[in-house]
């Protein structure tokens, strides 16, 4: 078999790509490793809501880049993860195998592939003003300048605010107009890379998103919640995780524990059409292949298999 370096692996949320990721390295007899490309994996303690890969799985296969940073500490930034990313597949080249990389977070998978965004320096001083400004008059002040930026951050990120303000005021374009022309154009891969992507249809992934909900929660993802709040109040970016802030609203009486799962279900649908937004442009990438079978059909792994040359 003449196999990629690097195999990268797309799809939206609860598409089956941990599942693609085991099966590939099943079939490369030990030689391929999982770099995880999930911005919310990276938290340690957070597993159930994340679908992290259990102890089990990252005892047989080797896996990078998952917990690596504390859910009560802000800063942990893509240009960290994308150094850390680097890090990780030169070393697993270096050991002459195979890097799998699980696409969890298409801005992540974006800038591994086309570098970051580079916007302006840091003004500080810009920075220490907007950090006086209530969170309402920084979502107010970004909704005049940069809509579309107002629409996308949470109200409650202030770090991302106080950035695309600054950006906005610094060029005199909105955030969102930079960043929308950094990915206008699907990326190219690196040589020795071989993209694989999941595309199942809506009512597939809704149906898998579902089911995937209700496993979470009988594991015992509500305790996971309450365990983690009972060290300390978790960080505005790890707490905006999907799941996790739905249970603290429960925890916190702001509403039942049902209305809270179905609000999670309901979110974590809307993140999968905005994820198949970014598979579109990523379905033109040179070296890519796609199967669009249902969500967890053996089909798709014999497929991808086959077209490698790996059965």
């Amino acid at each position: 078999m003449n196999c990629a370096q690097t195999i990268l692996i797309l799809g939206p949320t609860a598409s089956g790509k941990s599942a693609l990721a085991t099966c590939l390295c099943d079939a490369l007899n030990g030689r391929g490793e999982i770099v995880s490309a999930d911005s919310m994996q990276v938290y340690f303690g957070m597993d159930l809501g994340t679908a992290k890969p259990t102890a089990e799985d990252r005892a047989a296969i080797p896996h990078h880049l998952i917990d690596i940073a504390s859910p009560y500490e802000e800063g942990f930034t893509v240009d960290r993860w994308l150094d850390m990313a680097h890090g990780a597949i030169t070393k697993i080249h270096a050991t002459k195998r195979i890097a799998v990389v699980v696409g969890g977070t298409n801005l992540y998978v974006q800038a591994l592939l086309a570098g970051l965004f580079e916007g302006p320096r840091a003004d500080e001083d810009l920075r220490a003003s907007l950090r006086n400004l209530s969170l309402s008059d920084l979502r107010t002040q970004l909704a005049r300048i940069d809509p579309s930026s107002a629409q996308r951050i949470h109200p409650n990120d202030q770090r991302r605010m106080i950035r695309a303000i600054e950006v906005t005021q610094l060029t005199g374009i909105p955030m969102s107009t930079h960043q929308s022309q950094w990915t206008a154009a699907p990326p190219s891969l690196p040589a020795g890379w071989q993209c694989l992507g999941l595309l199942p249809d809506p009512d597939s992934n809704g149906r898998a998103i579902n089911s995937r909900a209700k496993v979470m929660m009988e594991l015992g993802f509500l305790e996971e919640v309450r365990g983690l709040r009972a060290v300390a109040p978790l960080a505005r970016q790890s707490a905006e995780a999907v799941g996790y802030r739905e249970l603290a609203a429960h925890l916190d009486g702001e509403q039942s524990l049902e209305r809270a799962f179905e609000a999670i279900k309901i979110r974590t649908r809307k993140l999968a059409r905005q994820q198949r937004t970014w598979l579109r442009r990523f379905a033109h990438i040179e070296r890519s292949i796609w199967s669009t079978a249902p969500c967890g059909e053996k089909t798709s792994h014999d497929f991808f298999l086959r077209t490698l040359g790996m059965q």
